[in-house]
């Protein structure tokens, strides 16, 4: 199932402007001008048995929707150096009420874009 999860991802994410693919601590990680990182696709990250997506968010978004939503939402554990410690975790694998909303996915992965990519490339995801 994990390749149906990142074939969704990659279709959302390689439509922005800019963006590239490539492994990354064993993962595959999605960056902006190949420098910036903008989400990472985790399949079991740690044996937590679960499908995810990590992206940079704007502030108080993490916390709003970890609140209001935790069976879809979550904090990804920051690394030593405090990344990820602003980050948005979205579940992947979830089904029934929580199943996994593309569009909604999209628009986080959009924020994240937003919140990582120069204002060039947000100029010209605003002018499609």
């Amino acid at each position: 199932m994990e390749g149906d999860e990142l074939d969704q991802v990659r279709k959302i994410v390689l439509a922005l402007p800019g963006v590239t693919e490539r492994i990354s601590h064993g993962e595959p990680c999605f960056f902006v001008q190949r420098k910036r990182a903008l989400c990472y696709f985790h399949d079991n990250h740690r044996d937590d048995g679960r499908i995810s997506l990590w992206c940079p968010a704007p502030p108080g978004v993490p916390a709003d929707l970890t609140a209001s939503e935790p069976n879809r939402f979550f904090h990804p554990t920051p690394s030593a150096s405090g990344v990820f410690a602003t980050w948005l975790g979205v579940y992947l694998d979830t089904d029934g009420d929580d199943r996994v909303d593309w569009g909604e996915i999209a628009g986080v992965v959009e924020d994240a874009f937003r919140t990582v990519a120069p204002q060039t490339l947000i100029d010209q995801l605003d002018h499609r």
